[in-house]
């Protein structure tokens, strides 16, 4: 698959997964130590994959890296903080403000603009997420929420430098600072507050780690094929993917906002993606003439 968006539309399934995962082993396990054990499994593994592919560390932009990763380790820590207080749908809105950081900030740093057919679309995947937020019933403003928004920045700072490095870094590359740095930021969270997990936990924190390895892997991946602004907002369907998990887990029932918020987000990604494809097809035209 060599379309942004579908990379996009991966990951969001992917970490739909991974929310739901870590909502359940939050109840016994503190949220700093659950990020912990992400970033440590997906330390190891990542190292294993540059190995195989015989991906070097660049010597340039480690900084940036570095930063990378710790803005990816800060919004760990609050999203799964804000998923072991609060509802998995109210942590998953918070989380998902973040698109109105990323449109900001990529217009400063990133001085992107977006195209004819992103402005199309794009605004219909925003009203299925309205749709799907329904924040005039939204009820968890605390302390705790503030947290969550804080992440959200924190998410958006990271899917900017994740776009700035990908034209001069690997994949593998970024995901390695971002899943070892968060690692490092994790410690001083669960220094006095470890737990030390059954085996149950054990791999419930196992699959946590190899299921957002694979997330990330498709985000990096989308953001090399994709501007910023798009990637996230197809990231919206995680909602609609939340609200799956929800009824099949759950058994929680959408309303019909949810399932008209849902439409539209699908009916927007179709057309993005379609949009994405003959826009290449054309560059590849003009490129042959």
């Amino acid at each position: 698959m060599k379309n942004g968006i579908g990379f996009a539309l991966l990951s969001s399934l992917v970490f739909s997964a991974m929310n739901a995962l870590v909502k359940e082993v939050s109840t016994t396990i503190p949220a700093a130590e659950v990020a912990f054990f992400r970033g440590l499994i997906g330390t190891i593994l990542i190292l294993f994959f540059m190995q195989r592919s015989r991906t070097a560390f660049s010597t340039q932009g480690i900084p940036m890296l570095f930063l990378r990763g710790a803005m990816g380790g800060l919004y760990m820590l609050a999203f799964f903080y804000t998923l072991s207080h609060m509802p998995l749908s109210d942590a998953s809105i918070l989380a998902q403000t973040s698109p109105v950081f990323v449109v900001l900030l990529s217009a400063i740093f990133l001085k992107e603009k977006l195209n004819a057919a992103a402005k199309l679309f794009v605004p219909v995947i925003f009203l299925g997420a309205v749709l799907l937020i329904n924040p005039f019933q939204y009820s968890s403003f605390s302390w705790v929420a503030l947290v969550g928004l804080s992440g959200a920045l924190f998410a958006a700072s990271a899917s900017l430098s994740i776009r700035y490095l990908s034209r001069t870094h690997p994949a593998y590359e970024i995901v390695f600072y971002f899943v070892a740095t968060s690692m490092i930021v994790a410690v001083p969270f669960m220094w006095n507050s470890f737990v030390v997990p059954s085996v149950r936990e054990g791999l419930f924190l196992l699959a946590i780690g190899i299921v957002s390895l694979l997330g990330q892997l498709f985000l990096t991946r989308a953001f090399t094929h994709e501007s910023a602004v798009v990637v996230q907002f197809v990231s919206y369907s995680g909602l609609l993917l939340n609200v799956l998990f929800g009824f099949l887990l759950w058994q929680e029932v959408p309303g019909w906002l949810v399932i008209m918020g849902g439409s539209l987000i699908v009916l927007g990604c179709i057309g993005l993606s379609t949009s994405s494809r003959h826009r290449q097809q054309v560059n590849g035209i003009r490129l042959k003439t």
